[in-house]
């Protein structure tokens, strides 16, 4: 495992640029007072690095769902499936939203796993989305 060394601001500024500010995995807004977390897309206890390259923004749910997971069990194929990595993948490929915004549409089974795994569309955050509707920060342009 690779020792955790302390992200730079600079760093962290650049992530959430590239981010739109928001999570790179759900999509929730930093602007609404959602706290964003450095995700290590291929976790330090499974062989990552804190190269930026395997660096992006999750919000503390996604994060902790997460884990030190990198793949899950698809519920359509049962077959073991990656989970959606931000910096090699783009998040439309694998989601879209529904006609009302609300809820996270899995387009792949990287998307299933991940929305899944990561539990993109639970109750809060289904109702938060709404509340980010009404204040027009939802849904996001990226």
């Amino acid at each position: 495992m690779s020792p955790r060394r302390r992200i730079s601001l600079s760093l962290r500024k650049r992530l959430a640029e590239a981010a739109g500010y928001a999570c790179n995995y759900c999509r929730s807004p930093s602007l609404a007072g959602v706290p964003l977390a450095v995700d290590h897309i291929v976790p330090l206890a499974a062989g990552g690095t804190d190269h930026p390259a395997n660096l992006c923004l999750a919000c503390y749910r996604c994060n902790e769902f997460k884990g030190a997971q990198t793949t899950g069990m698809d519920s359509l194929t049962s077959a073991v499936t990656p989970l959606f990595h931000p910096n090699q993948q783009n998040w439309s490929d694998h989601f879209a939203w529904s006609q009302d915004s609300l809820t996270i549409v899995p387009l792949t089974a990287v998307g299933r796993v991940t929305v899944e795994m990561l539990r993109m569309n639970d109750g809060w955050l289904l109702q938060a989305r709404r509340i980010w509707r009404l204040a027009g920060i939802h849904p996001p342009l990226s």
